[in-house]
């Protein structure tokens, strides 16, 4: 009976997630593979990519002939260098400030919309 009231974990708010609605929702979606091991993190939005419905970082040039579609955002931090399957948020309210892009890149206006249209909402809340 001691166990069942011990410590098993931590969490630290991270500001990430700020609102209730529209709902979180998670599912699942493979991250394309990278030419090095590289460490994606949580809050990081993908596009999904009309050539072979993988996922990549938002703000990355797409291959010739591909459209690069806003789609989710990564749940947990990740370690990618091939093809990985992972959770990512489907839906939920998530802060603007916080969401991670390409390096260099701005998410726009047809972005945030292309994202609502799954809805997944993106809004300016003061940050931690």
């Amino acid at each position: 009976m001691a166990d069942l009231s011990r410590k098993v974990g931590e969490m630290e708010y991270d500001a990430l997630i700020i609102g209730d609605i529209p709902h979180r929702r998670v599912g699942c979606g493979t991250i394309r593979a990278t030419e090095a091991e590289t460490t994606f993190r949580r809050g990081t939005v993908l596009s999904k990519s009309s050539a072979d419905n993988k996922l990549v970082i938002l703000g990355t040039e797409p291959a010739e002939g591909e459209t690069l579609t806003p789609d989710c955002i990564l749940c947990d931090d990740i370690i990618v260098e091939s093809d990985t399957t992972t959770a990512v948020y489907t839906a939920g309210c998530f802060n603007s400030n916080k969401v991670i892009t390409a390096e260099g890149y701005t998410i726009t206006a047809e972005d945030a919309d292309a994202l609502r249209k799954y809805d997944i909402v993106l809004q300016s809340a003061a940050t931690m």
